[in-house]
């Protein structure tokens, strides 16, 4: 198995995004089933770099599309700090401009994180998503899950602003939210199988990192618990379908 980014996993470093790390670790080995071939990886809304870099330093080729020339400027420091600049190449564009900056059928694996919430049309974005895709490639995606912010809501006392998060048909508080949309499990798998891609694992990401206090987090060892027990839950349920943010895989089919 690829090894997984150490700055990703390591105790006190983003515990939870070591469930999408998981999966990419396993799509990686898939594509190159022990011959070492790199991958051309495409990362969408892909902002400063923090898949996009360490994808780089394990021998990968990624193509970063994000519309902020700061967070795109943040990349190639990064990349440079690296020693990657070689393999990590950035594109000022927006989502909706991706059929216009990426040619069809040439990303083996395509990244799509946090990006969908924003755009007008996810529909037309994932459409997008999976032109750019290589026949058999992998769309990783990952999106706001509406249960989750419902639960917050909730949890912090706030009952109408919960209620107004479940009755929304967005998900969100209309006038006072910073996205434009939440999803579900299944409205989210819904809408990628309307693409023309095959969802083939979802798990939840943030069971119940964003739920403890800081000390807890903070604990000797308690990076490290919180990864395991990310690990431990993101594919099970109820845990998966309450996690704060929704990971799916999906693939291009061959034909």
């Amino acid at each position: 198995m690829v090894d997984i980014p150490k700055e990703i996993t390591h105790t006190g470093h983003h515990p939870r995004m070591a469930v999408v790390w998981s999966v990419l670790s396993a799509e990686i080995e898939r594509f190159a089933a022990g011959t070492g071939a790199t991958l051309r990886i495409l990362d969408v809304g892909g902002g400063s770099g923090g898949f996009a870099v360490p994808l780089a330093e394990l021998g990968h080729d990624v193509t970063v599309v994000e519309p902020s020339a700061n967070a795109l400027a943040s990349l190639r420091q990064r990349a440079a700090d690296a020693g990657v600049t070689d393999r990590v190449r950035a594109v000022q564009a927006d989502a909706d401009e991706l059929p216009d900056v990426a040619e069809p059928g040439t990303a083996d694996l395509v990244l799509c994180h946090s990006v969908l919430e924003m755009v007008d049309y996810p529909d037309i974005a994932l459409d997008a998503l999976r032109r750019v895709c290589a026949p058999g490639g992998g769309v990783s995606i990952l999106v706001a899950n509406r249960i989750a912010a419902v639960l917050g809501k909730a949890l912090a006392g706030n009952f109408p602003a919960a209620i107004d998060l479940l009755a929304h048909v967005d998900g969100v508080i209309a006038g006072r939210d910073t996205i434009k949309r939440r999803f579900e499990t299944a409205t989210l798998t819904a809408l990628v199988g309307g693409s023309g891609l095959v969802t083939e694992q979802v798990h939840g990401v943030g069971v119940v990192g964003d739920l403890l206090p800081t000390a807890a987090k903070s604990e000797t060892g308690g990076g490290e618990a919180l990864r395991e027990f990310e690990l431990a839950t993101a594919s099970r349920v109820p845990f998966r379908d309450m996690a704060t943010h929704i990971h799916l895989l999906a693939r291009k089919p061959m034909r």
